[in-house]
């Protein structure tokens, strides 16, 4: 341990002469690579697109200007003189709306309107204490903001947690969603049935355990079997930057709570009410399975098994159109891109 505190003590110094800055600096296949600190808004983490913010009211409101919520969110135009459509892209639990970068060029290079949300409690969007997260609840704040935009009629898109929120938005809105398409979504089963539940005091405690290096070691076993590179860090800049900013705990309570809702609120038992078209891409290696560690050992090889889940998902939505991508994870539009926007453009074509 003594050891471990010594380099780390190097390490931070080294990086701070460098960059006049005290950032924190990753070993092994992330040398030279600097997370910043970041503050509970980002306020100093440049988005792709400009970032624009809309006010919903606090769930306990009062007379306290500073108790409204601010959810942030990109509108990128297409880029043609005529918009083919309206896509929402919903962001998943370690990720925000800058994740998406890629595929927003994409999808505008096509002609398509993109609107890319940051949920209450993510991203640069208000990170409220006192508050009751609930995947309906950001469903309708995301409605709500469609509405603030003028859109009646919209594509969406969620990957992992967004897969989640995606669906409930089909469930309650389905005169609005013209086509879902859920990216290796998370809550395709029942982890309670299996795993003992976690106290929110001890998943907040856990939490402010986590250091950029223990963020990065998570994804790069839970997200890439192990084999990170480069291209990957921008992961790290919020999660990672979040531990070591100003607002570490704040962060923490939030993860807990967003983890908690997750948890809990699975939409396995909905999927065959779904009554949009929808298109499953499913990176068959992801082992994605929140609470894995506190299953009994025996169990745990069998949650996440993203190679049955996909198909499971597709028989229980109507009609639904499943693209497998082997040897891919949690994560396609950064491991395999040109594989995911193919299934992602043709299912829109059709």
């Amino acid at each position: 341990m003594k050891g471990r505190k010594f380099l780390f003590g190097i390490c931070s110094a080294l990086c701070a002469i460098l960059s006049f800055q005290a950032p924190f600096c990753l070993a092994s296949e992330t040398q030279d690579y600097q997370v910043q600190p970041r503050d509970a808004l980002l306020s100093n983490y440049p988005y792709p697109y400009p970032v624009n913010f809309f006010t919903l009211p606090a769930q306990q409101p009062t007379n306290n200007a500073q108790d409204k919520l601010r959810m942030a969110y990109m509108d990128i135009t297409p880029s043609g003189d005529h918009s083919k459509g309206n896509i929402l892209l919903l962001h998943g639990k370690n990720f925000s709306g800058a994740y998406w970068q890629t595929t927003i060029e994409a999808l505008r290079e096509q002609g398509y309107r993109v609107i890319v949300p940051d949920q209450i409690g993510f991203g640069k969007s208000s990170k409220p204490l006192t508050f009751q997260y609930s995947f309906q609840a950001l469903a309708n704040h995301t409605n709500a903001l469609l509405k603030h935009l003028g859109i009646h009629k919209v594509l969406v898109a969620g990957h992992s947690m967004g897969g989640m929120l995606a669906t409930r938005f089909a469930l309650m809105y389905p005169q609005q969603v013209e086509k879902l398409i859920l990216i290796n979504p998370i809550g395709l089963e029942d982890w309670k049935q299996i795993v003992p539940y976690q106290p929110i005091e001890d998943a907040i405690a856990a939490e402010k355990l986590q250091t950029p290096n223990s963020v990065k070691n998570y994804m790069t076993k839970a997200y890439f079997a192990g084999n990170w590179k480069p291209e990957y860090n921008s992961l790290l800049d919020i999660q990672g930057g979040w531990t070591i900013g100003e607002d570490a705990e704040k962060i923490a309570i939030i993860d807990a709570r967003t983890s908690d809702m997750v948890f809990t609120q699975p939409v396995v038992y909905e999927l065959s009410d779904i009554r949009v078209p929808t298109l499953l891409i499913i990176g068959t290696r992801d082992k994605t399975a929140i609470g894995r560690n506190r299953a009994p050992k025996s169990a745990q090889p069998t949650l996440g098994r993203y190679d049955l889940l996909g198909k499971q998902a597709a028989t229980a939505i109507p009609n639904a159109k499943l693209v497998e991508l082997e040897n891919v994870g949690h994560v396609p539009q950064y491991e395999s891109f040109d594989r995911y926007i193919k299934a992602f453009f043709k299912f829109l074509k059709n």
